[in-house]
């Protein structure tokens, strides 16, 4: 058995000001949505990531216990675009197991780290 692709199913309450975030902060392109299905699907590069409202076979509130980890090359750049733009969990730091990352939040808290491996 193998396992081809994850796509992260983000639950959110705004379609509309999720899709914004994600397209104007983060530079995604929204390739499908349906408002009717309250779904949408973001692109960035080889990243996909689907949105949706929570359907009647989630009875959970949302939220998530975790982050959400993207591999980036020019992490510097990508620091120096988003810092003023979002809310900044941590700021851009090397770590001693050789990545330089840093992480914000979503417009719906979800915490979304950025890193690159300056070991390369």
């Amino acid at each position: 058995m193998k396992f081809n692709k994850l796509t992260p199913m983000l639950w959110i309450q705004n379609l509309e000001e999720t899709i914004i975030f994600y397209t104007t902060i983060l530079g995604f392109t929204c390739g499908e949505y349906n408002k009717d299905w309250k779904w949408a699907s973001l692109y960035k590069d080889d990243i996909e990531i689907m949105l949706a409202y929570p359907n009647e076979h989630f009875k959970e509130e949302i939220g998530f216990s975790g982050s959400f980890y993207f591999k980036v090359d020019a992490v510097d750049s990508l620091w120096n675009d988003l810092k003023n733009k979002t809310t900044v969990v941590y700021d851009l730091e090397t770590f001693e197991w050789g990545m330089k990352e840093f992480a914000i939040k979503d417009n719906n808290g979800y915490i979304l780290q950025f890193g690159e491996n300056i070991e390369k």
